[in-house]
């Protein structure tokens, strides 16, 4: 598939949603947790605070930051494919107590107000997008002027031929895709390098969301720079 298609990226996640939860606990030793809850410490999200998880997938982090957000605040979690936010009404469904609503969207063009969000988060859904800089842009647009965001994705090496480039070719050819070819899932999880090999570098994701409009933007590697987490303040 060609990465950046919006229609192919949307059907990819109708796919895989049914497995998608469990092989990411397994591909990353459940090490993703712990990346979500570092990109929810710098949201440092506050009661009555209202939310945006854009991309949001299965619902993971916007429930997390639902909990944070009580009293009084809301999260709202948008993702263009229809499966992966089946899958997040059923687990908002069995904490009822949360404030929390699934909304079926593009994250290039929301049609959420401006200056809608205090804070969002982005989880591995930036690299999906046809144009980084333009999620940028929205993302920036929905943020009231010093909301914070945090961008988590894989992270693109800036040295190719290096040692993290390298190491993360071995893990997604050698580990992710002999283990997504077990649930027939194979071309689904191959699309990962492909898409990484488009996607901005850290210092790249930097200057795009300056461009974007965020005052402050620094990239922080996380797992040995093997991913990364993008924050910014609007």
């Amino acid at each position: 598939m060609q990465p950046g298609d919006p229609a192919a990226v949307r059907q990819l996640f109708e796919q895989i949603a049914p497995t998608y939860d469990r092989l990411n606990d397994t591909l990353s030793l459940g090490l993703h947790r712990l990346w979500k809850r570092q990109a929810i410490a710098y949201l440092a999200p506050r009661p009555g605070q209202r939310l945006l998880d854009l991309c949001c997938g299965t619902g993971d982090l916007a429930l997390l930051l639902a909990e944070k957000v009580r009293p009084g605040g809301q999260v709202l979690g948008l993702d263009a494919a229809e499966a992966p936010l089946e899958l997040a009404r059923r687990r908002a469904a069995r904490r009822p107590w949360l404030n929390l609503d699934w909304r079926l969207g593009d994250a290039l063009a929301t049609g959420l107000s401006d200056g809608w969000a205090d804070g969002a988060v982005v989880a591995y859904g930036l690299r999906n997008l046809a144009d980084p800089l333009a999620g940028l842009g929205e993302l920036r647009r929905l943020l009231r002027p010093g909301g914070r965001a945090a961008v988590l994705d894989f992270n693109r090496p800036e040295d190719p031929a290096g040692l993290v480039a390298r190491f993360q070719r071995f893990y997604l050819r050698q580990l992710v895709v002999p283990l997504a070819r077990q649930a027939d899932l194979e071309a689904h999880y191959a699309y990962l390098e492909e898409s990484l090999a488009r996607f901005p570098t850290g210092s790249e994701q930097e200057s795009l969301a300056r461009q974007a409009g965020f005052t402050r933007s620094v990239h922080r590697p996380l797992a040995g720079g093997q991913m990364g987490l993008l924050e910014l303040v609007a």
